[in-house]
């Protein structure tokens, strides 16, 4: 759970220019957008609806409200956005027991980062249970503190995650590399003035100056964050 936050660590010339990274979830560090495609498709099916394709692009990266309300009325399903909350997070748990597999170079850059010390925090807009269940395959013990979508009142795009998971680490958000795979994400991480690294899963995301685009995880390393960092200031 989110708790009390430090207050933000005061600058000098001789700290480090990286002094966090901060990683999303579902996509980035796991692969598991097509689990929640999946999740949702056999919860509409069973509600009597069938999802088409190209609402997947639109649902990706966001937070459960903002899916789960589109799907509503893209489909004119009767039933609330708590109750088909509820559906959504039990069907995508279920899919979690079979085992999730970790995105190309997500355990080496995991074992680098806690090799060399950099303070790490998760910063997902999925929900807590979703998190901690997720946290068996990735392994709690390589980040400080999980940052989930249901213990803030604004979740991605909007910025406070990842200004919630700065602060509790200490650290200068534009100080902060962020790995992130949708627009979504991107969009809630600048905005908290962080720079990021996106490795884009489903949807395509545009280039940006300061703005650095990957294939995948494999491209990145410390060296390689560090000197994002120091381009960026």
């Amino acid at each position: 759970m989110v708790g009390p936050s430090p207050a933000v660590t005061t600058l000098t010339g001789e700290e480090p220019a990286l002094q966090a990274v901060l990683l999303d979830m579902d996509g980035t560090l796991v692969d598991t957008e097509d689990f929640w495609w999946d999740a949702e498709v056999e919860v509409f099916a069973e509600l009597g609806h069938e999802l088409r394709d190209e609402w997947r692009t639109v649902v990706v990266g966001g937070p459960m409200s903002r899916s789960a309300g589109f799907l509503i009325e893209a489909t004119a399903a009767d039933i609330g956005l708590e109750e088909l909350s509820v559906l959504l997070n039990a069907k995508f748990t279920e899919r979690l027991e079979r085992g999730v597999p970790l995105m190309p170079g997500a355990r080496r850059l995991l074992a680098e980062l806690a090799a060399h010390r950099i303070p790490t925090a998760l910063v997902s807009a999925s929900h807590r249970t979703v998190v901690d269940r997720m946290l068996t395959w990735i392994g709690p013990e390589n980040f400080a503190f999980t940052v989930a979508g249901d213990e803030l009142a604004r979740t991605k795009p909007h910025p406070d995650p990842y200004l919630t998971a700065a602060r509790r680490l200490g650290a200068d958000p534009a100080r902060c590399a962020v790995l992130e795979d949708t627009a979504t994400g991107v969009a809630a991480a600048e905005a908290a003035g962080c720079h990021v690294v996106a490795v884009p899963s489903i949807a395509p995301i545009k280039a940006k100056s300061g703005r650095t685009i990957v294939g995948s995880l494999e491209e990145v390393d410390l060296e390689f964050l560090r000197s994002r960092i120091m381009v960026a200031r």
